[in-house]
């Protein structure tokens, strides 16, 4: 396992981070804890999380996550191991995240509700990486998309959120922020507002990354490398979609979408035609698709840490064993090709 830089933190982060969004619906207590044993086991310190989890959102299985990561770290009595990350949901109508039931809002008051909570749920006095989930102004999900809609509605000021994240790293309670589901414009103006306001800076941004969805390179990348700002992959399986197990209609027993109903993001014009491309790919040099689209994220010059989401002990094994595959100029090309023919179908 390699280890990367977090920002300008002084920790060392492996290359792959274990999400676990899973656990609390699609896996069990004893199946979540299996995986945190297997992955710590292959090098695997790096464990994010979020206060909305598991996925989809409901009111009845929020915090399960949480709660299962906590139930695990007291079991093994490896807190000191892993670098913890989780979040706080940014601006949203979820609202039985917050005591009063109001819509989630990245304010002062809901970050210190937040953090509170998901302290007691992980059974931790800190969280080494606090991230806003998305952003506090009405935006597009994922803040680059490749065709501007215009969104209006109420906001948090960055400055606010900032400030808040503020008061946590000086009670101790936080150790390190970042942001999650950002824009260019939202990363620089959270420096900036850092900068200007002697508060914490940023370490991070979660964005998704994968092989239909290259957007981050767009602008995002320049600022990754150059301000110190770790980019934590999501979705670098497309939901799996770049498995190739959803391709002409397929639903799989017990497959997320199957269940869920919730892969429309990676179900847009083009997309088939874009995964059968990488599909083929991968046969022509023998690979596993999953691997391949992993290590192509893992040998990006700006990324830092891979977010792995598995279902099952098969899976995340063989994502884990993506850090053995070696992505040549040859291969890099191959994909290079496509996505000028295809671009990003799926921001």
């Amino acid at each position: 396992m390699q280890y990367r830089p977090l920002g300008r933190t002084g920790l060392e982060v492996s290359a792959l981070c274990l999400g676990t969004m899973t656990f609390g619906q699609q896996n069990t207590e004893a199946e979540g804890h299996a995986q945190l044993d297997y992955a710590l086991d292959h090098g695997v310190n790096f464990v994010d999380t979020a206060e909305m989890y598991s996925v989809p959102p409901r009111p009845e299985t929020q915090g399960s996550t949480e709660r299962i990561i906590g139930a695990w770290m007291r079991a093994r009595g490896n807190r000191d191991r892993i670098i913890l990350a989780t979040k706080v949901a940014g601006r949203g109508e979820a609202t039985w995240l917050r005591n009063d039931g109001s819509p989630t809002r990245p304010n002062r008051a809901h970050v210190h509700e937040a953090v509170d909570k998901s302290l007691a749920r992980l059974g931790t006095d800190y969280i080494d990486l606090y991230q806003v989930h998305f952003p506090g102004r009405p935006v597009q999900w994922g803040s680059n998309p490749t065709r501007w809609k215009h969104h209006e509605g109420d906001e948090v000021a960055i400055e606010e959120t900032l400030a808040a994240l503020g008061d946590l790293v000086r009670a101790g309670k936080v150790r390190h922020i970042g942001i999650s589901n950002e824009s260019g414009w939202g990363t620089m103006r959270y420096l900036a507002e850092a900068e200007a306001r002697g508060l914490p800076r940023i370490a991070s941004i979660q964005n998704a990354y994968n092989l239909l969805n290259r957007t981050y390179e767009v602008a995002l990348a320049e600022i990754s490398m150059r301000e110190n700002v770790s980019l934590l992959a999501y979705s670098a399986l497309a939901q799996g979609y770049l498995t190739g197990k959803y391709q002409k209609g397929a639903r799989p027993p017990g497959a997320r979408t199957t269940l869920f109903n919730r892969g429309q993001r990676y179900e847009t014009l083009g997309a088939e035609e874009a995964i059968d491309a990488y599909l083929e790919i991968a046969r022509e040099a023998g690979l596993d698709p999953s691997q391949l689209a992993i290590a192509f994220a893992l040998s990006r010059s700006f990324m830092t840490s891979v977010i792995l989401g598995a279902t099952s002990m098969e899976q995340l094994k063989a994502d884990i064993g993506a850090t053995d595959v070696v992505v040549t100029k040859e291969l890099e090309a191959k994909i290079d090709a496509v996505h000028q023919r295809v671009g990003n179908p799926c921001p």
